[in-house]
């Protein structure tokens, strides 16, 4: 893709069905043709011929002839995908232009992180999976979902499904990286004095994409729940937070079980503790919610004051 093309261009090349044909042609060759381990195919001029319907090889070699260098590569052998190529076929063949069907409402386990109480229903706003509580009326939890992950799947299936999606895209987050489009993210810790959540935990992890401006906020004790210190502690202890909803750990704080707190001003540093029966972890962060540091402690120690 050049500088000089505009989005309008670059889209504008797909109003043509013929060319939408083609590379749904070349994917579905490359699917088949790959072998174990390889990377993907080259198609030949020909072999495009024999998959798209078109009226003679005049055509072909003009739809061709605009869809390289934006969504194809020519290359001694062949044709094969591009980048954009990829990203926009695999949206075609999944689906995702569609809408999702409806789903819920549904009760899913936990606690409302407002209210406390286990009133939460789970449903589908458009292609955004939400949590609501039913008591207090207000949402507690929400992730972006797509048309093929809704689809063949129910209500059960989905939740689990946007579990482990939402723990991926929170180890993602935790490393900088927006899980939308791959982009750098820049973080900060912000207090929220007034805000409704419990006095526990009153920071929030604030994380902004530069390049697609999605935006990804948590409180600060769910952003280091996917860290490995954390998943290694959990899991000594018999529990796999990599396998737990965002929802799941509200009860954490509204118990008083996860906090965190500021102990430093300059440089500005903070410290969330994660507790579970008479153990802890202990994770140091930095402005840009980044743990620099990370320890296991014992109450009976008289580190931490029981809560």
């Amino acid at each position: 893709m050049t500088d000089e093309r505009s989005a309008a261009d670059v889209f504008g090349l797909l109003a043509d069905e013929t060319r939408v044909e083609i590379l749904r042609a070349v994917a579905v060759a490359q699917y088949e043709l790959a072998g174990v381990g390889s990377g993907p195919a080259e198609l030949a001029f020909s072999e495009i011929y024999e998959h798209v319907p078109v009226e003679n090889t005049s055509k072909l070699s003009y739809h061709l002839g605009e869809l390289v260098g934006t969504y194809l590569r020519k290359g001694d052998d062949g044709y094969s995908l591009s980048h954009a190529g990829e990203r926009i076929v695999r949206f075609i063949l999944s689906g995702n232009y569609e809408r999702p069907a409806s789903v819920g409402p549904e009760p899913v386990a936990g606690v409302c992180v407002f209210c406390g109480a286990e009133a939460l229903e789970a449903s589908l706003d458009h292609q955004f999976f939400r949590v609501d509580c039913t008591a207090c009326e207000t949402q507690v939890a929400g992730h972006p979902v797509t048309p093929a992950q809704v689809r063949r799947r129910d209500a059960d299936d989905l939740v689990r499904s946007v579990t482990l999606r939402s723990a991926e895209d929170y180890r993602q987050i935790r490393r900088g990286l927006c899980p939308e489009c791959g982009g750098d993210l820049s973080t900060e810790v912000v207090h929220l004095p007034d805000s409704p959540l419990p006095d526990a935990d009153p920071f929030l992890a604030k994380s902004d994409c530069a390049a697609c401006l999605r935006e990804y906020n948590s409180p600060l004790t769910y952003s280091v729940a996917y860290h490995p210190a954390s998943i290694a502690f959990h899991w000594d202890r018999g529990v796999d937070v990599t396998t737990k909803a965002v929802w799941e750990f509200h009860e954490h704080v509204r118990e008083g079980r996860w906090t965190s707190e500021r102990v430093a001003d300059d440089p500005p540093a903070y410290e969330a503790v994660l507790r579970r029966g008479d153990d802890a972890v202990r994770l140091r962060l930095d402005s840009s919610a980044t743990v620099t540091r990370t320890e296991r402690v014992r109450r009976e120690s008289g580190d931490l004051p029981r809560s």
